[in-house]
């Protein structure tokens, strides 16, 4: 054992030892194309001078005050130009340090605001299959991912999950994208009768999947649908943006391609763009004000939540993307790199599709095109992309399990917002040498 530090694998890995645009460098001297931001996180790329100053001048004001005593400058700064650009309805923060502290918050949320509303009997929670909601126990049983949930299975509270909106892989021979999105989405109301509407408090989702499928955007009118179905009950709509969010699809909120307000939504990732670790979950004023005129409080808290140097990276993170004229260039890179991974791949023998949304972009690899079937998830070809694409000097993300958490291979792509035209083509002629090293191996 070369260290004390507790790593994901027993594997080793190159160390990290500086950063600068859209590269990584280790502690050989070889520098790293970050393709995919990390885990779509790095959305300035590394060493943004205005973040780094913004985190400087917070510390030289103060790090730490405990939100159980203070609030900050840093936090309600935040705070506002997060409400100045959200979704129609949303008007509460609440800051925490990353995806899976937000997701946990907004479940609790949920069901705090149906005790304070006089409707105890609410406390399921729908979700879909072969989605990523975050690793704590109470986001994990949120998660439809079986990978990802089988070793903890008998510690997660039950969660119905129903089919995701996979237009690849569920869209029916002479279905049209709309017929297929409203049959998906009424997959909901079926599971709300079958658990009783009145025991249901919310239904979660991610507007374009991430992790577990590689960036499945939902089909146009989805979730138009699924609004309509939860107002229909009184059941609040959770969306997931810790990994779509904060300008990564193009637009701020992803949701806002989709033409909906959530009651409740989660960001992190792109929120902190890495410099600092946090997350916020976000709710509407009528869900706070339930609380506000209850109990009047939530009854949860962390140590580190509204941190005011992470809020401070926050705000200057946010300030970049909108400040920079970012979301257009999101919108335009996005294009080049669809472009690009279309010439490249378009017709190559085992891509089965290439999907996404702005600089979230998802590559699904199969052993037969005509028939979309898998690779042997024997073979571990994710992993052996992603070894292949560290040897090119490329950063992505690959994962297996894509299909129903055991079959199935994708490569997730999520680089920087500030990457150029020029490496979109280093990412892909990397990415294409890592695929066919791969597939030869």
């Amino acid at each position: 054992m070369a260290g004390h530090v507790f790593g994901r694998s027993s594997a080793a890995m190159p160390t990290a030892v500086s950063g600068e645009g859209c590269y990584i460098r280790d502690a050989e001297g070889r520098s790293y194309l970050d393709g995919s931001g990390g885990a779509a996180v790095s959305c300035l790329g590394h060493s943004d001078q205005d973040v780094r100053a913004a985190i400087h001048d917070q510390l030289d004001r103060i790090a730490f005050a405990h939100t159980g005593f203070f609030t900050s400058e840093a936090a309600e700064g935040l705070a506002d130009l997060l409400i100045a650009n959200a979704p129609e309805g949303i008007e509460k923060v609440y800051l925490l340090s990353g995806g899976s502290e937000a997701v946990e918050a907004a479940i609790k949320l949920a069901r705090q605001y149906f005790l304070e509303t006089g409707e105890p009997e609410r406390h399921r929670v729908i979700a879909r299959r072969q989605s990523y909601h975050g690793n704590t126990l109470g986001a994990l049983a949120a998660g439809g991912n079986a990978w990802r949930r089988e070793k903890y299975a008998p510690l997660l509270v039950e969660t119905s999950h129903i089919a995701p909106c996979y237009e690849y892989r569920l869209r029916e021979d002479g279905e049209s994208a709309e017929d297929y999105g409203l049959r998906a989405a009424n997959e909901l109301e079926d599971e709300i009768a079958r658990l009783g509407p009145e025991t249901v408090m919310a239904f979660i989702a991610e507007p374009v999947v991430g992790a577990t499928a590689g960036a499945v955007p939902a089909v146009r009118g989805y979730f138009k649908r699924i609004r309509e179905i939860c107002d229909r009950h009184g059941i609040l709509l959770i969306l997931d943006e810790v990994m779509c969010g904060m300008g990564r699809t193009g637009t701020l909120f992803a949701c806002e391609q989709d033409g909906i307000s959530p009651d409740i939504v989660t960001v992190a990732k792109g929120l902190g763009a890495g410099y600092m670790p946090i997350g916020a979950m976000l709710c509407s004023g009528r869900i706070f004000g339930a609380i506000e005129g209850g109990s009047g409080s939530f009854q949860h808290g962390h140590t580190y939540h509204g941190h005011p140097l992470a809020a401070a990276a926050g705000h200057a993170v946010l300030s970049a993307i909108l400040g920079r004229e970012l979301l257009p260039q999101v919108r335009h890179r996005g294009q080049a790199l669809t472009d690009r991974l279309q010439a490249t791949f378009g017709q190559h023998p085992h891509v089965g599709d290439i999907r996404g949304r702005g600089l979230f972009r998802g590559v699904e690899l199969v052993a037969d095109r005509g028939t979309k079937a898998p690779f042997d998830p024997e073979l571990k070809l994710h992993a052996k992309v992603k070894k292949a694409a560290l040897a090119e000097g490329l950063i992505c993300y690959p994962a297996g399990g894509t299909i129903d958490g055991k079959h199935g291979d994708h490569i997730l792509l999520a680089p920087p917002f500030i990457i150029s035209e020029d490496q979109i083509g280093e990412l892909t002629d990397k990415l294409s040498r890592a695929i066919d090293a791969a597939l030869a191996a």
